[in-house]
């Protein structure tokens, strides 16, 4: 759950990011297709600010799978701390499009599992989003890595500690 010390970690490496702390991350997430036959691709989420964050970015190339760059933002959206589940999916509807060039993967890319990195997840808009763009290019969406899930609605995070 995003509350407590993860919520504090996730929030300082946003900032700082540690090499060894991404490293660790990265494994934990990795663990569960260590021994799929079949190794999967990962596509972090981009953001649509130069100083965005950059953790999707990093949690991605830490993972040690072959990370592909298809998607990129068709259009700024609302920042989504404040929006509510409905709001999210229609700010992210359309947000984003594969990359001419990384439209219609080749048979390999096809086969391969496509996971989606993101730092945390809350109602999915943003995921959903993205995995609607793959799916449309040919990418065959396996699911979404991430680091941490917001709580139930009503629970206030500035004031979880653990």
């Amino acid at each position: 759950m995003y509350e407590g010390q993860l919520r504090r970690l996730l929030l300082h490496q946003r900032q700082n990011p540690s090499p060894v702390v991404i490293a660790s991350l990265g494994e934990r997430l990795a663990e569960p297709w260590a021994a799929s036959p079949l190794r999967p691709l990962v596509v972090a989420i981009p953001s649509w600010k130069r100083q965005g964050n950059p953790l999707p970015d990093l949690i991605s190339r830490s993972l040690g799978f072959e990370q592909v760059t298809p998607l990129e933002r068709t259009r700024p959206t609302l920042g989504q701390h404040h929006l509510g589940k409905g709001l999210r999916a229609l700010n992210q509807e359309g947000a984003f499009r594969c990359r001419p060039g990384a439209a219609r993967p080749g048979p390999l890319l096809r086969r391969r599992p496509l996971l989606i990195v993101d730092d945390i997840l809350t109602t999915g808009a943003t995921a959903c989003a993205a995995a609607t763009a793959l799916g449309a290019a040919g990418y065959r969406v396996e699911g979404l890595l991430c680091l941490a899930r917001t709580p139930a609605k009503g629970r206030d995070l500035r004031s979880a500690r653990r």
